[in-house]
């Protein structure tokens, strides 16, 4: 419940191909489906089979190799290590905002979705791997006058902000981060007002990898709550090198750090299937809801099709089995 508003529970695969076999969808415990953007043809199918058609929506993210002025500055002043996957983008890159912004507002427009996850709502690095490369970054002249000036720091270069005022520059990053934010969702609510607003977050807690959830990616889940419905971290297993049972854990830890009134909604993925729907099926408290990253192939096999029904009507229940 968010003010005087009931958010639904939204179950169902990510991926634009699940559409493919959706006519499966809903029989098997689904009401929803995720995709990339805004396909009108992703809209139409999800019309006709009556499922909640939820845009994840890339906020900062970019082809560094196309558009190499986009790269975040490191400590070193030059631009940040990166590798096939990365996320986070120079936030003083402004023509680029202008044109995030224009393809939110064109598609709130255009189309009447149930949800739109805001993805890549962070500064640069990729937490989908056991041993992430965590680099400080965000260092440009631009970025480093931007700090100063809003919080009064009489700093030039990097070195002298880690050293000096470290705190002052993670708050920052994750204020900038939380204005942003607010922004897109106001954006979408003024169009879409009763359309749900969702995050897809680094799926660790505030103590792991020494804080790097705000320190590296600023994702501060205090300042971002007022303007974001659900949370929904990506729970990777075999991506990230974790247990079966990281989806239960993260959302019986979840209470510690995420305001109250925020739910949190999981998503899976399809390569650790069945082990970790089970196990996330069994937490208390519930996901609140549940996305399955590439689960066509899940969907278009009865079995496995079966095996989400069941976790989905366990997750509705909220009990663990005995």
């Amino acid at each position: 419940m968010i003010g005087e508003r009931t958010l639904p529970r939204l179950y169902g695969p990510y991926g634009r191909n699940a559409l493919d076999v959706a006519e499966q969808l809903a029989p098997h415990g689904a009401n929803a489906c995720w995709f990339h953007m805004f396909d009108a043809s992703a809209f139409e199918l999800c019309a006709r089979h009556n499922l909640a058609a939820c845009v994840e929506f890339k906020t900062f993210r970019a082809d560094f190799d196309q558009h190499p002025e986009l790269i975040p500055i490191g400590v070193d002043g030059k631009p940040i290590r990166y590798g096939r996957l990365v996320q986070g983008v120079c936030l003083s890159q402004h023509e680029f905002l202008a044109q995030t912004e224009a393809a939110l507002v064109a598609g709130a427009r255009a189309f009447q979705p149930a949800g739109i996850w805001l993805d890549y709502l962070t500064y640069a690095g990729w937490f989908e791997e056991p041993e992430p490369d965590l680099q400080e970054s965000c260092f440009c002249q631009a970025c480093i006058d931007e700090f100063c000036t809003a919080t009064q720091v009489d700093a030039t270069t990097p070195a002298q902000i880690l050293a000096h005022h470290a705190a002052t520059w993670t708050q920052h990053k994750c204020a900038r981060i939380a204005a942003f934010g607010a922004h897109y969702a106001q954006l979408i609510r003024n169009h879409l007002p009763t359309c749900l607003v969702g995050a897809y977050m680094c799926p660790w807690t505030p103590d792991e990898f020494d804080g790097a959830l705000r320190r590296i990616f600023a994702q501060d889940y205090l300042l971002l709550a007022p303007s974001i419905d659900i949370f929904t971290p990506l729970i990777y297993v075999q991506k990230s090198g974790r247990q079966p049972d990281w989806g239960r854990t993260f959302l019986e830890t979840a209470p510690r750090f995420v305001p109250a009134g925020n739910p949190v909604q999981l998503i899976l993925d399809a390569l650790d299937f069945p082990a970790s729907l089970v196990a996330t099926a069994a937490a208390n408290p519930p996901s609140w809801g549940l996305q399955l990253f590439g689960g066509a192939a899940i969907f278009a096999d009865p079995t496995s099709a079966m095996r989400f029904q069941e976790a989905v009507a366990q997750i509705e229940a909220g009990i663990a089995p005995a």
